[in-house]
C-alpha cells in the first residue's frame, strides 16, 4: 500500500538506503497466508453466488428474507400507532443489514473484479471494442496464435492467480512500501555497474507464462539473433565472418526506452484486446526506484516511468518483437549499401564485403559515414537512441569481434567464429595449474572453468570437449 506523506507535517528528509535482505516467513506468516487464502475463496464463492441470484440487488434481498430482517410493504391505514412503531424499527434493521450486505457485495466484487490500477492508467472494467483495436482484432490474435484472454478472470486463471494478486502485480504507484523485484549492480566491461532487476518467485512464474504463450508468438525480423529459438549469439557471429569492415552500434538505455505503453500498443497490435493489453503490460515493467527510509518506513520511490526490468524474463522477447518495424528498416537501408545486418539484443551488427564489379574493378571502401548517419535517424525515428560512446569500425586488419566471437577470415580447419585466444589461453593455464596442485585465482570455481569450456565448446567442439574432460578429472581428482 502506498504511504501517505503529509507535507503539512515537519519531517527529515528521507534517507536513501539499500533494499533489506529477504528472510523465510515464519508459521505465523504462513498460517497468515492460509488464512487469506480461505478468505479469498469464500469470497469467489459468494460473488458466483450473487451472479447465480441475478444481481446485487437479487442476492440482497434473498439475503435479507432468509435472515428474517426483510421488512414488507404495509398500508399504513390501517396499521395501529404500536403496529407502525413496530414496522419503522423493522425498517431500521433492514436498513443496517442492507447496507452490511453491500458492502459484503462490493469486497467480493474487488475479488473478482479489477476497478483500478494507479494514477495515469486507464482501466474500464467493461472492457469490449475501441477505436484503438486494429482491424479484424480476433483475427490478428487467432493468427498469432494467442491465447483467448476475454476477462480479467481469464487471464487469472491462465496465470494460475487470483484477481486481486494479478491486480497486486499490475498496480502503478509512484511511492511504495513494497516491490515484487530484487535489485543488484553487476560490473559492466567499461568499468560501470549495470543494474539488474529481477521478478520475485511468484511474479516470475508469471512473467514466464506470459513468455511462453503471447510473447513468443509475435512475428520477429530474421534480423534478430539474441532469445530467439535456434539463435544464439554463434549464429549472430557468423552472419559477419570474414568481412572487410564490421561495423558495431549499441543502442542507449534499450530496456528502460521501452515504457509500458509501447508494450500496450505492441501487444494490441499483435491482437490482444484493451484489457489484457493493459494488465500484461503493467505485469511486464516495473519502475526505476530507490530505496528510501521516511519515518521508520522503507519506501520504494519511482526514479522514472514504467519500463522493461532488465531481468524479467520477458524483456528481451518483447523487445525483439517492438524492434520488427526497426529490423525491417535498418536491414533493407544497409543492404542497399551493401552490409549485411544483425541484431542481438541492443548491439546492431553491420559487416561488408568488398566484391568485383562487372568489369574487374574494385568497389569502393565501405560507406561507414552514411550508414551511421542513416542507422542513427531510423533509431531516433523508433523511440531510441544511438550509443554515443560505443560506436566501433573493426577493419580486417584488426580482430574483429561479433557478440564475444572473433570472425576474422580464418584459415582451414579453423571455426569461422571462434573464441577468442585470451579466453582459450587463460582456461588453459587455469586447468595447467591446478593439475600441479596450485590453488586458483581469487573467487576462481570449477564451475566457472566448466562455463568457459562449453563456451569454448559452442564453436570448436574438439576443443571444447577436451578442456571439458580435464575438467572432469580435476575435479574427480579434489572429491578425493
Amino acid at each position: 500500500m502506498t504511504s501517505k506523506l503529509e507535507s503539512h507535517v515537519p519531517a527529515a528528509p528521507p534517507q536513501a538506503s539499500t533494499a533489506p535482505q529477504p528472510t523465510p516467513p515464519s508459521p505465523a506468516v504462513l498460517a497468515q497466508r492460509e488464512a487469506r487464502r480461505q478468505q479469498h475463496e469464500a469470497l469467489l464463492s459468494r460473488w458466483k453466488a450473487i451472479e447465480e441470484a441475478g444481481g446485487t440487488d437479487e442476492w440482497v434481498r434473498a439475503q435479507l428474507v432468509a435472515k428474517g430482517v426483510a421488512a414488507e410493504e404495509v398500508d399504513f391505514e390501517d396499521l395501529s400507532e404500536k403496529q407502525k412503531s413496530a414496522w419503522k424499527e423493522k425498517k431500521k434493521a433492514e436498513a443496517v443489514e442492507r447496507r452490511a450486505l453491500k458492502r459484503q457485495v462490493f469486497e467480493a466484487w474487488k475479488a473478482t473484479h479489477i476497478n483500478h490500477l494507479g494514477t495515469g492508467v486507464h482501466w474500464n472494467e467493461q472492457g469490449g471494442p475501441d477505436k484503438f483495436d486494429v482491424a479484424d482484432r480476433e483475427e490478428r490474435a487467432k493468427a498469432n496464435g494467442m491465447p483467448e484472454l476475454d476477462s480479467v478472470e481469464s487471464l487469472a486463471k491462465a496465470l494460475g492467480v487470483s484477481v486481486s494478486r494479478l491486480r497486486g502485480f499490475a498496480y502503478h504507484r509512484e511511492v511504495d512500501t513494497g516491490t515484487h523485484y530484487q535489485s543488484w549492480q553487476i560490473p559492466k566491461r567499461d568499468g560501470g555497474q549495470r543494474t539488474i532487476t529481477a521478478p520475485k518467485k511468484e511474479l516470475k512464474a508469471a512473467q514466464r507464462w506470459v513468455l511462453s504463450n503471447v510473447v513468443e508468438r509475435l512475428p520477429v525480423h530474421g534480423a534478430a539473433h539474441g532469445f530467439v529459438a535456434g539463435r544464439s549469439i554463434l549464429t549472430n557471429a557468423l552472419a559477419h565472418r570474414g568481412a572487410e569492415v564490421v561495423v558495431k552500434v549499441d543502442v542507449k538505455d534499450f530496456f528502460p526506452s521501452v515504457t509500458w505503453r509501447r508494450v500496450k500498443g505492441l501487444l494490441r497490435k499483435g491482437g490482444l484486446a484493451e484489457g489484457s493489453a493493459t494488465l500484461l503490460s503493467l505485469l511486464a515493467t516495473e519502475a526505476p526506484r530507490e530505496v528510501m527510509q521516511f519515518r521508520g518506513k522503507t519506501l520504494y520511490v519511482a526514479k522514472g516511468p514504467r519500463a522493461l526490468p532488465q531481468g524479467a524474463p520477458t524483456s528481451p522477447g518483447l523487445t525483439n518483437a517492438l524492434c520488427l518495424k526497426l529490423d525491417k528498416r535498418v536491414s533493407a537501408m544497409a543492404k542497399r549499401l551493401g552490409f549485411i545486418y544483425t541484431r542481438y539484443a541492443d548491439d546492431l551488427t553491420f559487416s561488408w564485403r568488398r566484391a568485383k564489379g562487372a568489369k574487374g574493378k574494385a568497389q569502393a571502401d565501405a560507406p561507414v559515414a552514411v550508414l551511421l548517419a542513416r542507422v542513427q535517424s531510423i533509431l531516433e525515428a523508433e523511440g531510441f537512441t544511438m550509443h554515443p560512446d560505443k560506436t566501433r569500425v573493426l577493419r580486417k586488419g584488426s580482430q574483429q569481434r561479433v557478440t564475444g566471437l572473433v570472425v576474422n577470415e580464418a584459415p582451414e580447419g579453423v571455426p569461422a567464429a571462434r573464441v577468442p585466444r585470451d579466453v582459450v589461453r587463460q582456461l588453459r593455464a587455469a586447468i595447467h595449474n591446478r593439475s600441479k596442485g596450485k590453488p586458483g585465482k581469487e573467487g576462481e570455481t570449477l564451475e566457472q572453468l566448466k562455463g568457459m569450456a562449453a563456451f569454448i565448446h559452442m564453436t570448436d567442439p574438439a576443443k571444447g570437449r577436451a578442456f571439458l574432460e580435464q575438467l572432469e578429472a580435476l575435479e574427480k581428482n579434489e572429491q578425493r
